[in-house]
């Protein structure tokens, strides 16, 4: 039976966005641990385990570690859906912790997860200005996973692709039909705070919700989600996913029918969706942004030139947001 701990909204406010931890049962198996980023459990006779993703870092694996001490489980195997730190960021803890134990990622993901500085100078185009906070650690990833049928310690799971959010974004499905996908879907409430969340790439992106609506499964786990979602849940939800999509295409493309740089562009989403702000989450909207710029600019749906030292992005009036 499936069990989780709810709040009301006065002790979340007191608890300051604390979660109480637990190892929730999903199906046979396979269990999930209630985090701020959802960590995923399959347990093994031998009472090892396999983790996917790991949480933000040292303290918060930490809590997770106590969590399947206390169900009496050592980790032996990790996959992490993708190189985000809070999927990533605590596989030192447990490489540290629980010696032998063997991480395992896409091939696109592994050259993140090992070179986490890669994020931010992305980001920032450059050396990253020391305000974005660098990760000064050093990751390793033992194996890469191919998609289709992958055998860990004699149990199969299904690997996925979920490209989009991230380069190579992966999925994983257990033997109890138990979908795990990582970023690949945002719930609704990071939608309702976030209406325009990182996304690498719009048009993958769009492909993987519309593969999410037909993955072969009966229990789906977002990264990020209150709890576990049953099919019909997680084909709406790729939906309203989608539709969010949509509607930021839209409103960048009503924005752009006066000539706008980047910059400005962003300035005008961040004030009119009344978006929640902080000096790195400015470079990740800005991110977001030059992905939908890229994919309109791909569908010819946009046009750029440059005038005075800008470069300016504006409506095609001759193309249509599809």
């Amino acid at each position: 039976m499936l069990k989780l701990i709810c709040y009301n909204v006065d002790i979340l406010n007191k608890l300051k966005g604390v979660y109480i931890m637990e190892l929730a049962k999903v199906n046979g198996n396979t269990y999930f641990i209630n985090t701020a980023t959802n960590v995923g459990v399959y347990a093994f006779k031998d009472k090892y385990c396999l983790l996917v993703d790991t949480g933000i870092n040292n303290s918060q694996s930490k809590k997770i570690d106590d969590v399947l001490k206390g169900n009496n489980l050592r980790v032996k195997y990790i996959i992490n859906t993708h190189s985000h730190m809070d999927h990533c960021g605590g596989n030192l803890y447990f490489q540290n912790n629980y010696p032998g134990s063997i991480v395992y990622s896409s091939k696109g993901e592994k050259i993140y997860i090992e070179n986490p500085e890669l994020k931010e100078t992305i980001l920032f185009s450059s050396k990253p200005i020391k305000d974005l906070d660098a990760v000064n650690k050093s990751f390793i990833v033992d194996y890469i996973l191919d998609d289709g049928v992958n055998k860990i310690d004699n149990e199969k799971f299904e690997i996925i692709p979920l490209k989009g959010h991230s380069v190579d974004q992966i999925g994983i499905i257990t033997g109890d039909r138990v979908c795990f996908l990582g970023d690949g879907i945002f719930s609704e409430s990071i939608m309702n705070k976030y209406s325009l969340p990182y996304l690498f790439d719009i048009g993958e992106s769009i492909k993987t919700l519309e593969f999410i609506k037909n993955i072969d499964a009966d229990y789906f786990i977002p990264g990020h989600a209150e709890r576990v979602l049953n099919k019909e849940e997680t084909i709406a939800l790729a939906d309203k996913n989608m539709e969010n999509i949509a509607e930021s295409s839209k409103q960048i493309v009503e924005l752009l029918e006066q000539p706008l740089t980047r910059e400005e562009l962003l300035e005008n989403l961040i004030i009119i969706n009344d978006l929640p702000l902080r000096f790195k989450q400015y470079f990740i909207y800005l991110s977001s942004i030059s992905a939908f710029l890229t994919y309109l600019r791909g569908k010819d749906i946009i046009e750029s030139s440059l005038e005075n030292g800008k470069l300016y992005f504006y409506r095609n009036p001759a193309k249509q947001v599809q």
